[in-house]
């Protein structure tokens, strides 16, 4: 009986041990990137109805450009690359439906968000009235 008792206890240390061993292997933190390129960006939109976004980058990193509408889905995704220096992007977002988006570019470590509103507006008829005396 205490053959088996000991048995088992080696067992189930091994056990014990090698999966606490994987699943600290499998849950590393992800740490900062290794090659961070700090940038720049500007953006407007147009009287025809499309967004312009300008990015100045250092090399050596990548920069990850989004549109994402209010759910949380991306509408556009736009890696510049390491070696690029400088983006310029021209979106059409006049085919978008009326609501709440966000622009963001993110390096791994620095992010920046911009809030987009899209409304429709409705213009309205100035009715000008003629009044003539004979």
């Amino acid at each position: 009986m205490k053959t088996l008792f000991n048995s088992l206890l080696v067992a189930f240390t091994l056990t014990v041990v090698t999966c606490s061993a994987s699943w600290a292997e499998s849950n590393k933190p992800i740490g900062r990137p290794k090659n961070v390129a700090a940038f720049q960006s500007g953006m407007y939109t147009t009287a025809e109805g499309k967004l312009r976004i300008a990015l100045d980058k250092q090399t050596g990193g990548s920069v990850v450009i989004r549109l994402t509408n209010q759910a949380g889905t991306d509408l556009f995704v736009e890696q510049v690359g390491q070696r690029q220096q400088t983006a310029r992007l021209l979106l059409d977002i006049s085919a978008l439906p009326d609501g709440l988006y966000q622009v963001v570019i993110t390096n791994g470590v620095e992010t920046t968000k911009q809030a987009l509103t899209l409304a429709t507006t409705r213009q309205t008829i100035a009715v000008s009235r003629l009044v003539a005396f004979n």
